[in-house]
């Protein structure tokens, strides 16, 4: 405990600065965009950023938190910890039942001589997906699955908000995670653009897929846009013997890149 307790600020007024800002960034699905930095809630979001790397610029902490070894030791990953009471904390939270802990994290600035895109890599394009809890669910899936870029266009939910980090689970931090681009911005993938359409005959398991491509994911009651799949090299449909008429994104998602990793490996 000796090397948190020099870092440690006990807070107990709503009006410190640092409490204000990070109040802000929560409420805020796009906050994190002018602040340049992003909260996060719970151990579970800040270990997985802990061993993906990310360091944390501060930490805010319960009172009970700091009496628990485990959730203490956290705080150590900071320059600066607060300690502050449980009614303080929840006025930070997103969450019906508070947790105990959160951090702010530093978002690394793009480099200005850098693209944006990396191109020639296994990516999933997010086409104006509005359900936070379903981009967050395919951060998942695209990171369990090996893909490690997501480009989300215009009018996608906010990828860095409260929601969608809670639904992703931890899968931001192992992602490079690209937003607000235009379709026209897609040509630096250099890698072939698949979607899935009930219009195709031509079925997932039985189509031997590009590797890499770029999985098109579209709103979810518009689908891809038809100019953003004229520009798709494939599309597949994805069997549904029960019948259904479709499936939910980020349910097909999960399906189309499971079966893209299967082909690869």
């Amino acid at each position: 405990m000796s090397a948190v307790s020099a870092q440690l600020l006990h807070i107990s007024s709503r009006d410190n600065p640092a409490l204000v800002r990070l109040r802000k960034i929560a409420a805020d699905a796009g906050g994190y965009r002018k602040a340049g930095s992003v909260w996060i809630e719970g151990d579970h979001l800040l270990r997985a950023a802990l061993q993906r790397g990310w360091r944390p610029a501060l930490v805010v902490l319960t009172d009970a938190a700091l009496r628990d070894a485990a959730l203490a030791a956290l705080a150590e990953a900071a320059p600066r910890a607060l300690v502050v009471p449980a009614a303080l904390f929840k006025a930070l939270s997103g969450l019906e039942s508070p947790a105990q802990i959160g951090a702010e994290l530093a978002l690394p600035a793009p480099a200005a001589a850098a693209p944006a895109i990396d191109p020639g890599v296994a990516t999933v394009v997010l086409d104006r997906l509005q359900d936070a809890g379903n981009v967050g669910a395919i951060l998942r899936s695209a990171a369990a699955f090996g893909v490690r870029q997501v480009l989300a266009l215009k009018g996608t939910a906010a990828l860095w908000s409260p929601k969608v980090l809670r639904a992703g689970q931890g899968a931001h931090f192992g992602l490079r995670l690209v937003e607000g681009l235009a379709a026209d911005d897609l040509a630096a993938l250099a890698v072939p653009l698949v979607a899935t359409s009930p219009h195709t005959g031509q079925l997932l398991h039985r189509v031997a897929l590009p590797s890499p491509c770029a999985w098109v994911l579209g709103h979810e009651g518009q689908g891809v846009s038809p100019a953003l799949m004229a520009r798709c090299a494939l599309t597949v449909g994805i069997p549904q013997p029960g019948g259904e008429e479709s499936l939910n994104v980020a349910a097909a998602a999960a399906i189309c890149l499971y079966e893209s990793h299967r082909q690869r490996a």
